[in-house]
């Protein structure tokens, strides 16, 4: 099924505060060790889809289209553990992490490098 199809909770989705684009940010950290995997968007299909299925799905703003990590790649994301920060804004995402986070292929979007 299309994460489109996914209706999200309506107790969930009244606690949500989505940006003008109906999206809202998920940070991803690694199960165990906490370390920060990658940020991506979500809207409220998306979250529905991986409340549902246990699979990290976000929506591509460039491609104007949802994606299932891993679906492609081969690189997969099983949720252990959603959490909601107290502004409602942000969503925490807890992993179990096959191959690279990043669509670089890294294991994390943060190995760029320091700023300070």
């Amino acid at each position: 099924m299309n994460p489109a199809d996914y209706e999200l909770d309506p107790a969930i989705a009244e606690r949500l505060k989505l940006n003008d684009a109906g999206l809202i940010p998920a940070i991803v950290q690694a199960d165990g060790t906490g370390e920060v995997l990658m940020m991506a968007w979500m809207d409220t299909h998306a979250l529905a889809h991986t409340l549902e299925t246990r699979q990290g799905t976000y929506y591509s703003r460039s491609r104007d289209e949802y994606w299932i990590k891993g679906l492609t790649s081969g690189h997969t994301q099983d949720v252990t553990g959603v959490r909601l920060d107290c502004d409602g804004d942000t969503i925490l995402l807890t992993v179990r992490q096959t191959g690279g986070a990043c669509h670089t292929g890294d294991r994390t979007c943060f190995d760029a490098g320091e700023l300070l």
